[in-house]
């Protein structure tokens, strides 16, 4: 989500140097962006604890930095803030909106109403820095190389639909069960699926389903993330959980129908530029119960990611076929 912003950022304000601080892993989000340098941080190595924020705070001083914009606002952004400030370097932080997502989650006297997304909360860091930004919240196709092992399944003329039917938490993730039901409702003259994200166990899932469905792929564990924002942009559509399928397609400029249970689009998170109309959902009370999926969320007696049925995301699929 952060990346999507700072193309904006950096498009209406092209003379702005960017230093981009995060884990090596998401470098590849940042690729292409004009005058963005990616600098890797590594928790649980170099960058460990107080002495080594203070180490990433001597890397980064060598930037000869004019700002800091703190689109985390946790403690090691915390006490790297405190640095910064300490040799007089003007900083901005993100509000996360903390007590209206309490509001919003909580159980009793639940206050539903949809909050500020996401995205207008990282943008207004930088407003706060007086770089005014208007993000347009428009899908841009980007082109990309066709991984190495797709060719041949990309260009065949079928609908191919993209599926991150994974999450980091359970009560984010619709029944595995289901999506050999919804590859089954498609004929595999016409359409193919290719499975994305996940681990070795979600592999291994994914993999049954290749043997199984002659229409379906799987892209886990066979190329690394820059790849997978390739083969993403080949897509008609993606179909993903509340989760960073969703995003990753954001990214891309590709449409996501998206499958929402313990959590809701109101909280802040739909994908940059997606419709709060492709969102796959049952409207109940209790939802929802958390703002990142790890609580459980029970509607009548059933987990909330389960109120959708096989026939409600076939038919909306179908919808744009």
């Amino acid at each position: 989500m952060v990346a999507s912003v700072l193309k904006e950022l950096q498009q209406q304000h092209n003379s702005l140097e960017i230093i981009m601080v995060s884990r090596a892993l998401f470098a590849p989000f940042f690729e292409g962006i004009p005058n963005l340098t990616f600098h890797p941080f590594f928790p649980d190595e170099q960058h460990k604890g107080v002495t080594g924020i203070w180490k990433l705070f001597q890397e980064l001083k060598h930037y000869h930095i004019d700002y800091v914009a703190d689109l985390h606002n946790n403690i090691r952004s915390g006490i790297l803030n405190l640095m910064f400030k300490t040799a007089g370097i003007p900083i901005s932080i993100l509000d996360k909106g903390r007590s209206q997502k309490k509001a919003l989650t909580r159980t009793k006297r639940k206050i539903k109403r949809p909050l500020e997304p996401t995205v207008e909360r990282y943008a207004d860091v930088f407003r706060k820095l007086g770089f005014n930004v208007t993000l347009n919240n428009h899908l841009t196709r980007l082109e990309r190389p066709i991984p190495d092992g797709f060719q041949q399944f990309i260009e065949n003329g079928k609908q191919t639909i993209g599926i991150a039917p994974f999450a980091q938490h359970p009560f984010k993730v619709w029944d595995i069960q289901n999506w050999p039901k919804v590859f089954e409702g498609f004929s595999s003259e016409t359409h193919q699926f290719i499975i994305f994200g996940g681990g070795n166990q979600e592999k291994e899932i994914a993999s049954s389903w290749e043997t199984e469905f002659p229409h379906v792929i799987s892209a886990i564990g066979t190329i690394k993330l820059r790849q997978e924002l390739d083969l993403i942009s080949y897509l008609d559509y993606m179909i993903s959980m509340d989760s960073s399928g969703m995003h990753m397609a954001s990214l891309i400029g590709i449409r996501c129908l998206s499958l929402w249970g313990a959590t809701h689009p109101y909280a802040g998170f739909l994908g940059y530029g997606q419709s709060i109309d492709d969102c796959i959902q049952v409207e109940h009370p209790n939802r929802p119960s958390s703002v990142y999926g790890n609580k459980s969320c029970i509607c009548d007696g059933k987990e909330a990611i389960d109120l959708i049925s096989v026939d409600m995301v076939i038919e909306t699929m179908k919808k744009i076929s």
